[in-house]
C-alpha cells in the first residue's frame, strides 16, 4: 500500500506533462484610421483679425486666448479682453469651416 501511495503521485505528475499546449490563435492586425486633416487652433493675431472683420466698430482685441472645444470637436472656445482690459471677460466660439474658421454665433459675438 505504501509503494501504491508513492508511485501514484508520480503518473499525476507524467500525465500533466503529457498534454500538448494550445498554440494561441494569431492576432488580428487592424489597420490604424487614417489621420483626418483639421485645422489649428487659432492663435491671439488670427483672432484679433476675424473679430475685427465681423466687429468693425468695436474696440480691438487685447488679448485673446483659444483652445479646443473638445476631443473630436469642430469647435473652439476664445477668451478675449477689449480695449485697454488685459483680462478674458468675452467669450466667442468659432467653428471650422471650409479650410477657415467662422463665429458660430456671429449675432452675439459683438454684443457686450
Amino acid at each position: 500500500m505504501k509503494k501504491l501511495a508513492l508511485i501514484l503521485p508520480l503518473f499525476a505528475l507524467a500525465a500533466c506533462g503529457q498534454e500538448a499546449a494550445e498554440t494561441p490563435a494569431p492576432a488580428e492586425t487592424v489597420a490604424a484610421p487614417e489621420p483626418v486633416e483639421s485645422l489649428a487652433a487659432p492663435d491671439q493675431a488670427y483672432f484679433t483679425e476675424k473679430y475685427a472683420e465681423q466687429c468693425p466698430d468695436a474696440e480691438p482685441v487685447n488679448t485673446a486666448v483659444c483652445r479646443r472645444a473638445g476631443m473630436g470637436s469642430p469647435d473652439v472656445l476664445c477668451e478675449f479682453g477689449l480695449g485697454e482690459d488685459e483680462y478674458l471677460r468675452n467669450k466667442a466660439t468659432l467653428t471650422a469651416g471650409d479650410g477657415d474658421w467662422t463665429f458660430a454665433n456671429p449675432e452675439q459675438v459683438c454684443v457686450g
